[in-house]
């Protein structure tokens, strides 16, 4: 049933505002004045906030008065959609050029070693890095893999292989893996130089100035070259992610700003300066032919508007040129649906099986009201299996019906909705007050588990996961074993305390019986992370948990039971859904 209340709650929270602008005020009215940034353009700018994100409920109340004392956010709104003055910032940070592989690791081609140009070399250990990976076995991979990996190959190359079956990847294979060893063994003092490296690169890159404000970009970097791999069984995996090049990238900035500078030797696509739009960087990728951005950081004052998602999505979304048998709601045919009828007081049921997003197979049994199963029934009269199911119906139209029923409702806004809902039933149904905390974030993972089986968020099982629930199932064996021990240890102290009826006697016993407790805590932590594995090893909870869930729902479970937050999100995580850890009570009600 449709709830135009929860709806409305939902709109407020998430279809943001694209253009709030705000300066930091005192409480006596003045802005409040922070170090110069670095950047060309004058003023001061708000500093990055340094928080651990997760304190006690008394806690959270004193820091938000104090926020409130000392802040005060006024709102600057520009008209005819603009959304900035100024705009400054260094640029995208590319990927590091191909280095390459050395003379003792070899290429063989029909058993016979071949040296390759750079260009097909470097494009052959994306494929040797795989090689461990049930991709590198999929015909459909192999296929686009072969045909895009030719296109970089020089004539001699071209002409000499031609069948990827007598190829021999394994010493680049062997190599990758060797150099991951010795990253992991790297010691305390490298890894520290990587760090201070990587805090350079994102004090250079990481910020912009826009208008007086100093603000965190979310993404500075371009993605590396390499093999797209989608989900599921799509039929452009394989294929090759091209390096994208200064030639490619559109810079946006203000005109009067400080202009980021292309690579030496190199030249920028564009340079534009469009006040309304926040993004700083575009280029678009080779596969799909989709946009990429840079954007500002979640965080940032200006909220980028949230992507929103039907529970099923509503179909005709195929990006140019995308040729997967993918559909939606809007998009059915009628050989997507099976329909049976009530039967010896069985409910009606209608059977959907068809491919969504990402070429991922959505099958389910649905009960529906008798209306709704005659309406189906009427739809698919007098048509063959390849006919649309809603001939009548796309998503422009569906949106507009919305639109009648509520202002700003659309499809997209229904999938959230939902998604929110369900994860806030099913926390109330699965936690249990006696649970210890390993407990209740099994119970909120089940919930999320519950909201990616409605929005159909699904994955392949990750290719290591047998051999980590092994090796997680040896651990259980060996705590069991020692909690035997321990009992044992406890049985015999017992008898001998009997005995001599000494405190020193007495205080064995006292700590065996300890001992014992932590480790029957251990081995029940053990226990319920299998159980979460186990669970959760085809099913992808990031997606909904970031884009679709309300995070006031996660903040107030957590706080509601006193479970740290960073078990529930991560720092960049925390980072986005800051607004969310300061608003939200134990007692919040989506």
């Amino acid at each position: 049933m449709f709830q135009p209340l929860f709806i409305y709650k939902f709109l407020t929270i998430f279809v943001l505002n694209f253009d709030p602008h705000f300066q930091v005020k005192s409480a006596d009215g003045k802005v409040k004045k922070e170090k110069e940034n670095g950047f060309s353009s004058p003023g001061h700018v708000k500093s990055e906030p340094e928080d651990d994100f997760y304190h006690s409920p008394k806690q959270e109340k004193t820091l938000k008065r104090e926020r409130e004392e000392d802040f005060e956010w006024e709102e600057e709104r520009y008209k005819d959609g603009v959304k900035w003055q100024f705009l400054e910032h260094k640029g995208p940070v590319f990927a590091p050029p191909y280095e390459a592989l050395p003379d003792h690791v070899k290429f063989y081609y029909d058993g016979k070693h071949m040296k390759l140009a750079p260009a097909a070399e470097e494009v052959s250990t994306f494929f040797g890095k795989m090689l461990d990976h049930d991709y590198t076995t999929k015909e459909v991979f192999r296929k686009n893999f072969f045909k895009d990996w030719r296109k970089e190959m020089n004539s001699e190359e071209k002409s000499k292989i031609t069948d990827l079956k007598k190829c021999d990847f394994n010493e680049i294979n062997d190599y990758f893996k060797a150099q991951s060893e010795i990253r992991k063994a790297m010691s305390k003092e490298q890894k520290l130089k990587i760090k201070e490296e990587n805090e350079r690169i994102l004090q250079e890159y990481g910020f912009c100035l826009m208008d007086n404000h100093k603000e965190r970009i979310a993404n500075f970097r371009i993605e590396p070259p390499g093999l797209f791999r989608g989900r599921g069984d799509h039929p452009k995996m394989g294929m090759l992610k091209r390096r994208s090049r200064p030639e490619d990238i559109i810079i946006n900035c203000s005109k009067d700003s400080k202009h980021p500078k292309p690579p030496p030797g190199t030249k920028w696509k564009e340079v534009r300066h469009d006040n309304k739009v926040t993004w700083l960087v575009s280029w678009t990728e080779n596969i799909q032919g989709s946009i990429k951005y840079i954007m500002l950081n979640p965080s940032s004052r200006i909220k980028v508007h949230t992507h929103l998602f039907l529970a099923l999505r509503a179909g005709n979304e195929k990006e140019e040129g995308e040729t997967a048998d993918t559909v939606g709601c809007c998009s059915l045919r009628v050989e997507h649906i099976n329909l049976y009828p009530e039967k010896d007081g069985q409910e009606f049921v209608v059977e959907f099986d068809f491919l969504g997003k990402d070429s991922i197979r959505y099958y389910n049994k649905v009960p529906v009201e008798k209306r709704a199963f005659k309406n189906l029934q009427l739809f698919m009269e007098n048509k063959a299996t390849e006919d649309d199911l809603f001939d009548r119906l796309n998503t422009s139209i569906l949106n507009k019906h919305l639109q009648e029923l509520m202002d700003g409702l659309t499809a997209k806004v229904f999938r959230t909705y939902n998604a929110s809902i369900t994860l806030q039933q099913q926390l109330k149904e699965l936690t249990s007050p006696d649970e210890n905390i390993p407990a209740k974030i099994l119970s909120y993972n089940r919930a999320n588990r519950a909201v990616a089986i409605l929005c159909n968020h699904q994955r392949a099982a990750p290719k290591t996961f047998e051999k980590s629930m092994q090796t997680l199932q040896a651990k259980i064996d060996a705590k069991k074993d020692q909690l035997s021990d321990a009992r044992r240890e406890l049985k015999s102290s017992k008898a001998d305390a009997k005995v001599r009826r000494d405190e020193k006697s007495k205080k064995t016993v006292e700590t065996r019986k300890k001992a014992i407790s932590r480790i029957e805590e251990q081995l029940m932590r053990m226990e319920v992370q299998a159980t979460d594995r186990e669970e959760n090893k085809q099913i992808a909870l990031g997606t909904s948990k970031l884009n679709y869930l309300d995070p006031r729902i996660s903040v107030a479970w957590c706080k509601k039971w006193d479970i740290p937050v960073e078990k529930i999100y991560n720092k960049t995580q925390r980072e986005k859904f800051a607004w969310a850890l300061d608003m939200a009570e134990d007692d919040y009600e989506f």
